[in-house]
This record gives structure tokens, sequence and C-alpha cells, in this order.
């Protein structure tokens, strides 16, 4: 039991010391990514939603007549 312990004081000191590599962005990083991954992705939702609705008014004028 005793070197489980001392394993996990060791996991948790090797945590600490990569955690203080690491690299936290900016907000201003953050929110320039934000608006990149929103515009992209309501771009991309658009053009399913266009897509989704020609698709529909063709495969219904084709089972209509």
């Amino acid at each position: 039991m005793k070197n489980f312990f001392t394993r996990l004081i060791a996991y948790v000191k090797d945590s600490k010391a990569e955690l203080t590599k690491v690299i936290f962005p900016l907000g201003v990083q953050v929110k320039s990514a934000f608006i990149a991954v929103f515009t992209v992705v309501t771009v991309i939702t658009l053009f399913l939603a266009l897509v989704d609705l020609l698709m529909y008014n063709g495969v219904f004028s084709i089972i209509v007549g």
C-alpha cells in the first residue's frame, strides 16, 4: 500500500511540473478562434440546409409529379 501512495505522490508532482510547461491561450486568441469556428460552422450549416431544401423539393416534385 505504501508503494501505491508513493507512486500517487510522484504522479501528482510530475503532473504539476508538466502543467507549468503548458502555454495557455490569451483571451484574444480564444475569442478569435471562437469567431472563426462559429463562422465556419454557420456557413456549413446554411449550405447543408440549402442542399437539404433543394433535395427535398426535387424528390417531392418527382413523387407528386
